[in-house]
């Protein structure tokens, strides 16, 4: 065979190979920016209001799991009311602490919930930690090696592996801590410094969490256990972990989920449910707003039938600037329809709670977005009570003491050059 021949015959073979790796990136590429099931495409008709029992009983049979009685739930303000609730309680265990989170990074905050885990385990609760493999990236590998080595069982979600390049894209974005199956927490923070203090200044932000004790506990425990078993394939029941819950207040209550690898339109779902049925009022609090064609429709016909939609999210201190251009883009038929939108201003703005008419309150771990409604693993406790949906308004309304509300001509006459970079990060928004 001539040397010709043979180069050629070796181009050829790169050309084959070049092209299959294209091939398969294109595909994998693909396969990330899909969940792969079909998307909500119209509106749902308004076929009653939150006053009628039919609401209560779509959103417990329709599109959750059921709503349970006997709970009492209490907000969290910011890492100093936060943290200090949830590692007494990690400290206090007796029989098991289940632990998902997306952010888990270094710092102070880092080693003394990984201390209080290694601690426990030690001495003998079964100790069990998910960790999304991007978000805990910046952990310090020396907390992973302590709490181990102590008997803690630590899995990351979707650590890239080369049968499931396909899924990096799906991040478990959970924020859940459940402690002897009796008592759990949810809602907005990570465990890194940013969380920590009280909101005071641009390094420290605010956000809310919540605490949950009564039946609905047992739920928050099972949307743990359907990633764990994802993970691990391990089946965990048992008193430790799903004990028989007393009533601990008079709040009707459900722990509601969304996975793209089970109903990743499910969120988006409810909290349309919710809109549509709304007559009254609206008030969101969201990190990351951005609003598809769809969600933004029926917030537009609400505001027509005369609800009060009010709307807090972050201003100039932001942790993605591309987030809130996308964000900004899209306000235009909200605030021209009479939407109360407001950017707060002191630091990073991070709760993620939606009231609607005084009865129902969402919180958890749900952005208002398309990643959080279609692409991420996400779960929110909702509270069906008059007395915590008033709680949680007077939060709302402090919050807007501290904010600078956006008008429709401050929006319109915005610059040019703002709106061609909001143009731009709104071609992201599927991935935002």
């Amino acid at each position: 065979m001539s040397t010709t021949t043979m180069i050629k015959k070796k181009r050829l073979v790169m050309t084959i190979l070049i092209t299959f790796f294209a091939t398969l990136a294109v595909v994998l590429l693909a396969a990330n920016f899909t969940t792969g099931e079909k998307n909500v495409d119209r509106e749902l008709p308004r076929l009653y209001n939150t006053d009628d029992p039919q609401y209560l009983r779509a959103m417990g049979s329709l599109l959750g799991p059921a709503i349970v009685g006997g709970n009492r739930a209490q907000e969290l303000l910011n890492g100093d009311q936060i943290f200090p609730a949830m590692l007494a309680a990690i400290r206090g265990a007796k029989r098991s602490i289940t632990f998902e989170t997306y952010i888990y990074w270094s710092g102070d905050i880092g080693r003394e919930f990984a201390d209080a885990l290694t601690e426990r385990a030690r001495a003998g609760v079964k100790v069990h930690v998910l960790l999304d493999w991007v978000g805990s990236a910046k952990i310090d590998d020396s907390f992973l090696e302590k709490m181990e080595t102590a008997g803690v069982e630590i899995r990351k979600f979707h650590k890239p592996h080369w049968y499931n390049w396909g899924r990096m894209n799906n991040r478990t974005h959970r924020k859940l801590l459940v402690v002897d199956g009796k008592t759990g927490f949810t809602g907005g923070v990570g465990i890194a410094p940013q969380w920590t203090g009280n909101g005071q200044d641009a390094e420290h932000w605010r956000d809310s969490h919540f605490s949950i004790e009564g039946p609905a506990v047992a739920q928050m425990q099972a949307v743990f256990m359907d990633n764990w078993l994802k993970v691990t394939g391990q089946v965990m029941h048992g008193e430790a972990y799903f004990p028989a819950l007393s009533v601990a207040g008079s709040s009707r209550a459900q722990v509601f989920s969304s996975s793209p690898s089970g109903g990743s339109e499910s969120m988006q779902l409810m909290y349309l449910l919710s809109i549509t049925a709304a007559s009254r009022s609206i008030d969101l609090s969201s990190a990351y707003f951005v609003p598809d064609d769809l969600t933004t429709r029926a917030l537009t016909e609400a505001l027509k039938r005369g609800v009060k939609l009010r709307i807090i999210t972050p201003g100039e201190i932001i942790d993605t600037g591309t987030v809130r251009a996308a964000s900004r883009g899209s306000w235009g038929p909200l605030l021209k329809a009479g939407a109360e939108i407001y950017e707060y201003q002191p630091t990073m703005y991070h709760c993620k709670v939606m009231i609607i008419d005084n009865l129902m309150v969402s919180v958890g771990s749900t952005n208002f977005d398309n990643r959080s409604f279609r692409l991420n693993d996400e779960a929110n406790l909702n509270v069906f009570d008059t007395t915590f949906a008033a709680r949680q308004t007077q939060v709302f309304e402090d919050d807007l003491k501290r904010t600078r509300r956006i008008t429709y001509e401050e929006w319109a006459n915005r610059p040019l050059k703002e709106r061609a970079m909001e143009r731009l990060a709104l071609l992201l928004g599927s991935q935002l």
